[in-house]
């Protein structure tokens, strides 16, 4: 049904994985041994996907599947114009009353696929990096564990090298440099300051900083702000504390994070599952990590192929260039999403270590 003969593969954040072993929903696996691919869906349980092979190159008779993608006239809005912009004053009216700062509010995008043994989502993840090349792209084709999904992700959630931690929001978007606004400078140093919070939690007193502040990263189509922030995680914070304080990413929700949460389900009419969640891999074993925000992110279930996308309300925002905002967003990426793509033979050799990623 999915055309990928229902093997499960990966490619996460700059790394391929192959040779399922395990999977769990246990965050603490997280703190054990081996190589995770992980989801954790910003609504739902999490995935954790243990495999005994990984590396930087695509593995030897490992083809990406083939995909044929519905048309971008058929995808259909969990909210039209009307009712997001309606939303974005319901917002504007809670930063008024003080609830919220600032709340990111989403609309899921819809299609059923046009052919169901055509619909590997490796093979979308290859038009996707073909056409919208991102720092965090990839897939993860889990069909046994229920995970379908494919990514252009441009925003780093948590990296991990030891004991140190680094996330790199992103608040703004605009077409180019130029049209960025003041408010997306606001909106970006709200996050940048709930990120602090988030890590002062779970890392040493004195060691969280900024070392970058708002740069402009240039992606296909659009523009960002995009900040850094570190810290040293304490000694005694595992997984699960590290995550229960983190997720989900401030960038995605709002400030104070448990209003713009609670907001975002009153103001929201389905689920976004796992769109802004995150994904990546966790090396448990050489404790290092790399999760994206799921963000720019396709998703199959029930034959239907799901898209999410956003965008950061303010008091000063402007109902109509928010639609527009979460229009951008989305418009390239239905559109690469429409083509199709057929089984290439794979380039370059596996990397044959197991239990370890690649380096």
């Amino acid at each position: 049904m999915d055309g990928c003969a229902g093997v499960s593969f990966a490619r996460v954040a700059g790394r391929w994985a192959w040779d399922l072993v395990d999977s769990t929903s246990d965050l603490r696996a997280l703190d054990g041994s081996g190589a995770w691919v992980v989801v954790l869906p910003y609504a739902g349980e999490p995935t954790l996907l243990r495999f005994a092979r990984w590396g930087v190159d695509q593995p030897e008779g490992l083809a990406h599947g083939v995909w044929r993608g519905p048309a971008a006239d058929a995808w259909r809005s969990s909210m039209d114009e009307d009712l997001y912009c309606e939303q974005v004053e319901r917002t504007r009216d809670a930063i008024a009353a003080g609830t919220v700062y600032q709340a990111n509010i989403c609309r899921v995008l819809s299609a059923p696929l046009p052919d169901p043994a055509r619909a590997c989502v490796a093979g979308l993840g290859a038009l996707l990096h073909q056409g919208n090349p991102a720092p965090y792209g990839g897939f993860v084709h889990a069909p046994q564990a229920g995970v379908l999904l494919a990514t252009a992700s441009p925003e780093l959630f948590l990296e991990r090298t030891g004991d140190r931690l680094r996330t790199g929001p992103i608040k703004g978007t605009a077409s180019s440099a130029a049209e960025l606004l003041d408010k997306d400078r606001a909106e970006n140093l709200m996050i940048v300051d709930l990120m602090r919070n988030d890590l002062s939690v779970v890392c040493e007193v004195g060691s969280v900083a900024v070392p970058s502040l708002m740069r402009v990263e240039e992606h296909p189509g659009l523009v960002h702000l995009v900040s850094t922030v570190e810290g040293v995680l304490r000694a005694d914070i595992g997984w699960p504390d590290l995550l229960r304080s983190s997720f989900p990413p401030g960038s995605v929700t709002g400030a104070p994070k448990s209003s713009a949460v609670r907001l975002i389900d009153q103001l929201e009419p389905v689920s976004r599952e796992v769109y802004c969640g995150a994904i990546g891999w966790v090396d448990a074993s050489a404790r290092r990590a790399c999760l994206a925000v799921a963000i720019r992110t396709f998703w199959i279930r029930d034959e239907v192929l799901h898209f999410g996308t956003g965008a950061g309300i303010t008091w000063g925002s402007d109902a109509v260039g928010e639609w527009r905002e979460t229009e951008l967003k989305a418009r390239r990426l239905i559109s690469l999403a429409a083509g199709s793509w057929d089984a290439r033979p794979p380039q370059g050799r596996p990397d044959d270590r197991k239990g370890r990623l690649g380096r």
